[in-house]
């Protein structure tokens, strides 16, 4: 019981970082990001996208909390800075990414 009273003092919360992941595109940042940062350049290369496009995603999810940012000379590396998304990427990647038996 004490769980799902948790649960509904954090839904909003939650339902945010599942609106983040719902977008094919930002789940494949994410995705990228999962094992290490990233600068700009590398997930433009990773993911197929404009440098506007990902500009745009990179913002929308620095502004959810869900990434951070670090200027590192003259590049700007991105990595997730909530564990908890990091946890629910690797379920995700444990339920759907694995081979069939």
């Amino acid at each position: 019981m004490e769980d799902i009273q948790n649960l509904e003092l954090k839904s909003e919360k939650i339902a945010e970082i599942l609106k983040m992941l719902a977008h094919p595109k930002r789940l494949l940042i994410l995705c990228k990001l999962s094992d290490w940062e990233k600068t700009v350049w590398e997930l433009e290369k990773l993911c197929s996208l404009s440098q506007s496009q990902l500009s745009q995603f990179l913002w929308k999810m620095k502004d959810e909390w869900i990434l951070k940012w670090e200027k590192k000379w003259l590049h700007v590396s991105y990595s997730i800075c909530d564990e908890n998304v990091k946890k629910l990427l690797e379920s995700l990647s444990d339920i759907y990414c694995k081979e069939d038996c």
